[in-house]
Order: structure tokens, then C-alpha cells, then sequence
């Protein structure tokens, strides 16, 4: 199925939500309108990554399917592993595997319960990364956000950009962990971050500092050595419970957070979700296209490289929103993604 609108925006791109419905993939015609198909209605996805040695080859993770790749920006799908895996998280490294002249991309996904695995070889294979299984005090992870069940799962996983060896992971409800040795060891929960992760972010360029949201601690919290450690920031925040993070990809300084008072404020029938701007160390800032608390939930906060200033918001309603200069102004771009969406990708 296929919608099509005249309104045009100022530069093309592709953007790509994943949902318990499959994939929604809303394309710029050369027109200028927009071009939005529903693929894959069999699969329920649950996360979306891009490869960045490869232009053009995603990732997709599922509830009950396993991997899944794109070549071709999301238009088709194959199975690529992990068949009988609750696949929550996925990320590709952003370096190159050493004498590998294909550039096989170096995969990491996180499971529910909560579990780790890599693949050396774009998801030919896996395997898992046993010793997260043994990371101090797991025993008391729990999530009640995910039914059925309390199993607490792996929300995010992060490599670094700066140091190939370095890996984040952050679990609903369980902590943040870190990795020296590509997830073959894994400390305890990092003193500092949130014990209830919800997103978790390197900057790209500045590949030491680290972005949390979360659902304790104040909401936010961030790390400039790579995730060692770890300072609160809640100071300017008029609600608690942290959804998603985002920076910009020129100015690490400057970095978005989307928060509510509750999770019932964030995921019910009625969300009321407060969207803020901090830059160079101040206090929170509100930004957004209407008085807050806003109507809509983040399932997303998107920066994109090469487009500073430029932030995108996905609301679970399918909307999505765009700001061109750091959150100042804002558009609701003219196609709607189906509600429900749990990740978004923004392709140029």
C-alpha cells in the first residue's frame, strides 16, 4: 500500500520505521511529494540500524523472526540469523575489520531475555557473547514495560567510535555496562548512569562522549570518557521519566532529550511528554512546536550526520516532526509512518 502527497521539503531523504506491523518506508519523489509504503506485514520489528561502511545496507531486528538486512535502503529484506531471538537492540560498528577487503560489517544485537550476540560477517553468523550471562547482579534485572513477563532485555547496544574494542549495552530495567574486548567481558552497572535505560548514544565525531535517557536518576545522564563515568543532568527538567536522547552531530555540547512525569504519562492513551535542548553544559531548555507538555511520545530523536542543526522527532502517532536549526522551529512533514512505530531511520 502506498500514499502519495505534493507538499515537498527541502532536501530529500528516506526515513524508515519499524513497527509490530513490519516496515514503513516514506520516500521524496522527484517531484517533490512523498511516496509512503507499508512492506513486510509479517514481521514485528523491533529495532533499525544502519551500516556506516556500507551506504544503503540496513539491519532490522524482530520479535520472533530474528535479523533482517536491507541492501537496498529498505525497499527489500532478507533473513540474515538469530531465528529463535527476541531481538530488542542492534548497531553496527562503525570500524573496519582488520584485512577484511569486503568490508564485512561487524554486527552487535541485544535479545530479550537479556542476552548479547555478534556476528564478524554481516549476519552469516552469530554468536554469543556468554560473558554478559555473567555481569555482577544480574539476577534482580526485571522489566515490567515489555509483556509477558518481567524479563528485563537489552534496550540498546552501542559501539564506540572511537575505540573499536569499546561496547556500551544499557537493559530495561538493569543498568548500563561496558565492554574492553568486543563484549567477550563485561563490568557491573556503571555508578552514575541509570539503572532504567531507554536510549543510549556515542556521538559520532566526538567518540568519547555518551547520551542516556532513562526512567531513573533524573532522566538523563551522560559520560565523556567513553562511559567510565558518569554525571547526572536534570537541572531545567520539569519531568522525571527519559524516553529518548539525541545530539547534534557537529556540536557534541549541544544534545536533545525527551521526557514525561510517568510512563503512563509517555505510553498512554493521553501522553504528555516535555521536549528539551541542552548546549555547553547548561541547564535544560524547552523546545517543540507547541506549548509543552506536548500531545505526542517520541518513539525516536534522530540527528543525522552531515546536517547540523537538524533534528527529527517520530511521535508514536506516525508523525513525524523536523526541526533545521536546533530546534527553534519546526514541520510536520507531510506523510504519516502508522502508528505504533518503535524505531526511525533518517537515509539520505
Amino acid at each position: 500500500m502506498s500514499e502519495r502527497k505534493s507538499k515537498s521539503v527541502s532536501k530529500a531523504r528516506v526515513f524508515l520505521a519499524g513497527s509490530p506491523t513490519g516496515f514503513s518506508r516514506a520516500e521524496q519523489t522527484p517531484g517533490g511529494g512523498w511516496e509512503v509504503d507499508r512492506l513486510r506485514a509479517d514481521l514485528k520489528a523491533t529495532c533499525l540500524a544502519e551500516d556506516p561502511l556500507n551506504p544503503g545496507v540496513l539491519f532490522a531486528g524482530t520479535r520472533s523472526s530474528g535479523v533482517w538486512r536491507s541492501k537496498d535502503r529498505g525497499r527489500s529484506w532478507e533473513y540474515c540469523g538469530l531465528k529463535d531471538q527476541m531481538v530488542m537492540s542492534l548497531a553496527v560498528s562503525p570500524h573496519p575489520q582488520a584485512g577484511d577487503l569486503r568490508v564485512q560489517p561487524l554486527l552487535y544485537a541485544g535479545a530479550k531475555p537479556a542476552l548479547t550476540f555478534r556476528s564478524g560477517d554481516g549476519g552469516k553468523s552469530w554468536e554469543e557473547l556468554g560473558g554478559f550471562r555473567r555481569v555482577p547482579n544480574r539476577w534482580w534485572w526485571f522489566s515490567p514495560a515489555d509483556p509477558p513477563g518481567w524479563k528485563p532485555y537489552v534496550i540498546s547496544i552501542a559501539p564506540s567510535p572511537a575505540d573499536p574494542n569499546v561496547i556500551l549495552a544499557g537493559v530495561e530495567f538493569g543498568g548500563v555496562m561496558r565492554s574492553d574486548d568486543r563484549g567477550g567481558t563485561w563490568s557491573r552497572h556503571l555508578s552514575g548512569a541509570l539503572r532504567d535505560c531507554h536510549d543510549l548514544k556515542f556521538h559520532p565525531a566526538k567518540g568519547t562522549w555518551v547520551y542516556q535517557a532513562g526512567g531513573t536518576g533524573g532522566g538523563a545522564s551522560f559520560s565523556r570518557d567513553g562511559g567510565i563515568t558518569w554525571h547526572k543532568a536534570k537541572h531545567g527538567l520539569a519531568a522525571n521519566y527519559g524516553i529518548a536522547c539525541a545530539a547534534d552531530p557537529e556540536k557534541p555540547e549541544v544534545w536533545y532529550l525527551s521526557v514525561a512525569k510517568s510512563p503512563g504519562k509517555a505510553h498512554g492513551e493521553s501522553p504528555e511528554t516535555y521536549l528539551y535542548r541542552a548546549t555547553a553544559g547548561a541547564g535544560w531548555q524547552p523546545i517543540g512546536w507547541s506549548a509543552q507538555p506536548l500531545s505526542e511520545t517520541p518513539f525516536a530523536l534522530v540527528t543525522r550526520q552531515g546536517a547540523p542543526g537538524n533534528l527529527w522527532f517520530g511521535g508514536r502517532n506516525g508523525a513525524v516532526w523536523h526541526s533545521p536549526d536546533y530546534g527553534a522551529s519546526w514541520e510536520k512533514l507531510p506523510f504519516n509512518l502508522g502508528a505504533g512505530a518503535s524505531s526511525l531511520l533518517v537515509l539520505d
